[in-house]
């Protein structure tokens, strides 16, 4: 039977490496979302603008489930696309360069902007780092196990093929259960980010004036 704390401890002090890097990815793509923000202002404004009018107008609702829908898949997407590695770290760059960008936008209201984004935030960028270090696993199963499959010379294909699966398990059941941590801390965001962050935000607000 698993002891899910040990096997989680595991998956996390295992691959301590993807998860750093994973960190450097986006605190690196939030500074340069912010100070790239005059240059591309022309570009990416009509963006947020749209955005921000089809939810003003009820086009967009953002509810608990189309919050979550919305992360969700963007955090399966960073673990499957971890088979073509590098394409994990470009979900994470991007999600971290456009968050950067609209707080450069909002920096006249920085103090405001950031009380919207951090109760939430807190939970959702450790869920996108977990999910993008999750592909990261992902692949490194993939290339041990072809690595270990390319060296075998006995037996039929299909058993090389399991005792490959089989040497190489661990890393895919930790690449599996850093996307179930990264899937609950998800959770927890939309919670937050629907029900939570804005009373949090207008009551740190009204203290504080």
């Amino acid at each position: 039977m698993l002891d899910f704390k040990k096997e989680i401890r595991l998956a996390f002090t295992e691959n301590k490496g993807a998860i750093g890097i994973a960190v450097a990815i986006l605190i690196f793509s939030l500074i340069l979302g912010y100070y790239l923000e005059p240059y591309l202002h022309a570009y990416l404004n009509p963006v947020v603008e749209n955005l921000s009018k089809q939810v003003e107008s009820g086009s967009i609702k953002l509810t608990f489930h189309s919050i979550f829908s919305n992360n969700i898949r963007i955090v399966f997407l960073m673990f499957i696309f971890g088979l073509l590695f590098c394409f994990s770290a470009l979900i994470l760059s991007f999600n971290g360069f456009f968050v950067g960008y609209f707080v450069a936008v909002n920096n006249n209201e920085l103090f405001k902007t950031l009380l919207m984004l951090i109760p939430h935030g807190i939970f959702e960028f450790s869920s996108c780092i977990i999910a993008c270090a999750s592909g990261f696993v992902l692949f490194k199963f993939l290339y041990q196990f072809l690595k270990a499959f390319a060296k075998k010379e006995e037996g039929s294909i299909s058993n090389q093929l399991y005792e490959s699966y089989v040497e190489n398990f661990d890393k895919l059941k930790q690449a599996i259960i850093l996307l179930m941590v990264a899937t609950v801390l998800m959770i927890i965001a939309g919670i937050f980010e629907v029900y939570l962050t804005i009373p949090i935000a207008n009551f740190i607000i009204s203290i504080s004036s």
